[in-house]
C-alpha cells in the first residue's frame, strides 16, 4: 500500500537561512554590547565619583574641580571628562554638581553610535 502525497507529515525544522540570519542577528548585538558596556561603565564610575565629591562638603567651585580630579586619578576608568566640564551650581543651600558629555562608539567603519550621558549628584 502506497501512501500518498496527502497522508505524509510536513516536515519542521530550522532551515539554514535562517540560522544564519539568527546568528548574524545575535552576533552583531553581542558587539554592540561588548562595545556599550565600557561606556556604561565609566559612567556610573562618574557618578560614584561626582557624589563622593558632593557629599565632602566643599564650597568653592575650584576646590570641586581639585577634588574631582583627585578621584579621577584613583579611578583610572575616567577618561571622557575632568574636573573643568563639572557645572557646579547651589540649590537650596546644598552644592550640585552636573555633568553631561557625549561618547562615540565605532561600531564598524564608517558605522558609529553616540551616546549622550549626563547626571548630578544626590
Amino acid at each position: 500500500m502506497a501512501v500518498g502525497f496527502h497522508g505524509m507529515r510536513g516536515q519542521r525544522g530550522v532551515t539554514l537561512f535562517s540560522l544564519l540570519f539568527w546568528a548574524i542577528v545575535v552576533g552583531f548585538a553581542a558587539l554592540i554590547g561588548m562595545r556599550v558596556l565600557p561606556t556604561v561603565n565609566e559612567y556610573f564610575t562618574i557618578k560614584k565619583a561626582v557624589d563622593k565629591v558632593a557629599a565632602e562638603g566643599l564650597t568653592t567651585v575650584p576646590e570641586i574641580r581639585a577634588a574631582f580630579e583627585k578621584q579621577k586619578q584613583i579611578e583610572f576608568s575616567i577618561q571622557s571628562i575632568s574636573g573643568k566640564d563639572l557645572e557646579v551650581t547651589k540649590e537650596n543651600e546644598k552644592v550640585v554638581i552636573r555633568f553631561a558629555y557625549d561618547k562615540e562608539i565605532e561600531l564598524m567603519k564608517p558605522v558609529y553610535l553616540l551616546i549622550k550621558y549626563e547626571g548630578q549628584s544626590k
